[in-house]
């Protein structure tokens, strides 16, 4: 892994998704929806949910909103039937990237998908035609300077696959993805808390952009992200500052 700006552009990513927080909190409750709706209401019961209600903990979101979100999947409260649909493409370098949504139409999605990949400079594909280059799995990372050596040992008892150690110092643990809160409360048990944590679509290789096109990149992927429908947008691009 090359330490260029690893550690610099996940902290870039966090800020911008913090940025974001009211919109995090619509795309929550259509996750808990669907979650619940596609695995039943018990969180205990149900990886999808517990992962998506452990996210909105997260964002403080309150738990009355949770619980109604809950109880629009599970049928006890009447709510809009989501459809979960994957688009994929390519940004400015040949970047991969990966859209996955959760819609009530999908004629309007991917539309509005097509045009912020076109208007950007990008390219909508063919499914598939990315999705080989990402792996699905959990991913926590961790700021430069912890114990290497501890959290390796720790991760590794806990279930995680891996450990990777970047350039920078920062450290990434690699889990399966259903996994993902097993390790991650055992981590946080033995005195890791994670600077981020998710279960995500990790790419296998990485395409570096500065410059300019940097800033193009930057602006499709904005766009996707702020889209309605759009719940998560995962791409192969490293940007340098």
């Amino acid at each position: 892994m090359a330490g260029h700006s690893k550690w610099a552009n996940i902290q870039h990513r966090k800020g911008r998704q913090d940025a974001k927080r009211g919109q995090v909190f619509t795309k929550l409750i259509k996750e808990i929806t669907v979650a619940a709706r596609l695995g039943g209401g018990d969180p205990n019961m149900n990886p999808r949910l517990r992962l998506a209600i452990d996210k909105a903990l997260d964002a403080n979101m309150p738990k009355d909103n949770i619980q109604r979100a809950v109880d629009r999947g599970s049928g006890n409260l009447e709510g809009v039937d989501y459809l979960e649909c994957r688009y994929e493409g390519y940004g400015i370098g040949g970047a991969a990237v990966m859209v996955d949504c959760l819609t009530d139409n999908k004629t309007r999605t991917v539309a509005d998908v097509r045009h912020a990949f076109s208007k950007y400079g990008g390219n909508m594909g063919t499914d598939g035609c990315v999705a080989f280059q990402f792996t699905h799995c959990g991913y926590l990372v961790f700021a430069p300077g912890v114990d290497e050596d501890a959290l390796m040992e720790a991760a590794l008892e806990a279930g995680a696959n891996d450990v990777v150690t970047n350039d920078d110092g920062s450290l990434e643990v690699i889990t399966d993805p259903n996994e993902f809160s097993t390790v991650k409360a055992a981590l946080e048990a033995a005195g890791f808390k994670a600077e981020m944590g998710e279960v995500t679509m990790k790419p296998q290789n990485e395409t570096v952009l500065a410059g300019d096109d940097a800033v193009r990149m930057q602006k499709l992927l904005d766009a996707l992200e702020d889209l309605d429908d759009v719940q998560h947008v995962y791409t192969s691009a490293v940007l340098e500052e």
